[in-house]
């Protein structure tokens, strides 16, 4: 997974010659990931790729960590982080580790450049908005409820239509997978996965530029944003195939796994990266065994942080979380539903709830830029008291 796929025209045998009208060459782009033994696509375009006439760099891209502070269960409430800029440049690291970043995005405005992840893959969740994700794959439609896979090295631009974008913005060094039990040794899904083939949408109309001049793209590599000045459009792609192209999925196409009794996170789970996973938590019937309490238990997480991004409903097992909050509950302590859930779950028969979460397995560290937002009082929300203590922590 992702499956083969092909668009434009291409010729019959790779690393073969390739003619335009005029009897010239098209000029062909092998883009792959892991060398030349993980996935790969072949694209063809009018022009050379490395023609560049101006490079300069638009400095360090950096993310300033807090210190960790006392172990603590802990609340974002995100609902009011500003509106600006666009997908890239609007993008604000909440969480992050060696393996991964989340960022929040509330773009007000379209790119004006292209872009290009040289460090890592991307998977955008649009929680709310629409527009299109125009690349040298093709252009791909999106809205609300879609996660976009963007695989690293892709050149795109984000085209927004209408007002109130509000985007979660993964990042890892390695790609973002279907997980791997839900697919056979030739990598199609198996009955029993919660989505399949059928739900993915891949890119269906391409877009070609056939003009010289000036154009922009930013390429975020080695820890910098640089800026690259092209002399011709850098989607001047006529054709390509191959695996390697982002492709959406909405989370509305998850079916959720149910059962007699509570069904653990792992059920939930929609994508695998490099030491975390992504889950999607959907509308979905409650467990049906006739003493069942759908409420979780409590756990520890003694090796993973768990974090979750609440979409939509009401959270069957939290009290005082609202629209946007984002919860992080650390590894090394125990967490669960607040007072009062387990009972108020007994008898309920669905849920509406729309949630991402994510679970690491190195411990996540929190952005400084997370702090404005931090409800410092969540830490002790499991208390049955009018007024929880003054927070003596730091960071």
């Amino acid at each position: 997974m992702p499956f083969y796929h092909r668009l434009g025209k291409i010729p019959h045998k790779r690393h073969t010659r390739f003619c335009k009208p005029d009897g010239s060459l098209y000029r062909e782009q092998v883009v792959g990931t892991k060398g030349f033994s993980g996935i790969e696509s072949i694209l063809y375009h009018i022009r050379q790729p490395t023609r560049i006439k101006h490079v300069e760099t638009m400095g360090p891209v950096k993310i300033e960590y807090a210190a960790n502070g006392a172990l603590r269960h802990r609340l974002f409430r995100t609902r009011d982080v500003p509106q600006e800029g666009d997908v890239v440049t609007g993008r604000r690291v909440l969480v992050g580790n060696q393996n991964v970043t989340m960022a929040l995005a509330r773009p007000v405005e379209s790119m004006p450049y292209h872009y290009r992840n040289g460090e890592a893959h991307e998977l955008l969740f649009v929680h709310t908005g629409e527009g299109t994700l125009v690349s040298q794959y093709g252009r791909l439609e999106f809205g609300p409820g879609d996660y976009l896979n963007i695989p690293i090295s892709t050149t795109w631009r984000m085209e927004l239509k209408g007002q109130n974008h509000r985007i979660l913005v993964f990042e890892s060094p390695r790609d973002f997978e279907p997980p791997r039990r839900y697919r056979n040794e030739y990598g199609q899904f198996l009955e029993h996965s919660p989505y399949c083939e059928r739900d993915i949408r891949v890119p269906q109309e391409l877009e070609t530029h056939d003009k010289e001049g000036e154009f922009e793209v930013r390429v975020k590599a080695r820890g910098e944003m640089h800026r690259h000045i092209l002399d011709h459009h850098p989607l001047d792609v006529v054709g390509w195939d191959g695996y390697l192209y982002p492709y959406a999925f909405n989370i509305a196409d998850f079916e959720p796994i149910t059962g007699r009794v509570h069904q653990p996170p792992p059920v939930h789970q929609t994508w695998e990266g490099w030491d975390f996973v992504i889950c999607s938590f959907v509308p979905r019937m409650f467990d049906y065994h006739p003493l069942s309490i759908p409420a979780p238990y409590n756990h520890a997480n003694v090796n993973s942080d768990e974090l979750i991004y609440y979409a939509e409903g009401n959270f069957m097992s939290r009290k005082g979380v609202g629209q946007f909050d984002i919860s992080l509950h650390p590894g090394g302590l125990p967490h669960g539903p607040h007072p009062g859930t387990v009972e108020a779950s007994i008898g309920k028969q669905r849920t509406e709830e729309l949630a991402v979460m994510m679970d690491t397995f190195h411990p996540l560290q929190v952005a400084a830029f997370a702090l404005e937002y931090e409800d410092n009082s969540y830490a002790y929300s499991w208390i049955d008291q009018d007024e929880p203590p003054t927070p003596t922590t730091t960071g």
